[in-house]
């Protein structure tokens, strides 16, 4: 079996995931909530992570999806992360504090939407324009 194309889909995939992975940090470190004001603000603070971490997450699985073929398929990853995320909110309703301290039904549907955005990066557009990215390719 030829390796070229198995390795170059690798290194094409694991550099995307990791700039999206980079790019969600520096967007919590440097704080650019902070530069908002008012209602956006308050929104920011309220569910941006909520959006953003579940996309790293999903791309954190497109990392090992080249060598693990049960990750291969888009909606596995979607709804392994979105599941792992609800259960975490889930907890908080019952005083068991994971990765945050208020239970907010809201922050599921904000799960949601950034499993739903990850997904949807992922299939229609880094499919389509990077060239070896897609898994089939192999």
């Amino acid at each position: 079996m030829n390796q070229g194309p198995l390795k170059k889909n690798r290194i094409v995939r694991t550099t995307v995931g990791i700039c999206i992975n980079l790019i969600i940090a520096a967007i919590h470190v440097f704080r650019l909530g902070s530069y908002l004001n008012g209602d956006l603000y308050i929104l920011y603070y309220s569910y941006a992570s909520d959006i953003l971490v579940p996309i790293g997450f999903y791309f954190l699985l497109c990392l090992n999806d080249v060598q693990i073929r049960f990750f291969k398929k888009w909606y596995v990853k979607a709804l392994i992360v979105f599941l792992l995320a609800a259960f975490t909110e889930i907890m908080q309703a019952f005083g068991i504090y994971m990765l945050g301290e208020t239970f907010d039904v809201m922050d599921i549907l904000m799960f949601g939407i950034g499993v739903s955005v990850a997904a949807i990066l992922d299939v229609q557009v880094f499919e389509r324009f990077i060239p070896g990215y897609k898994i089939s390719e192999m």
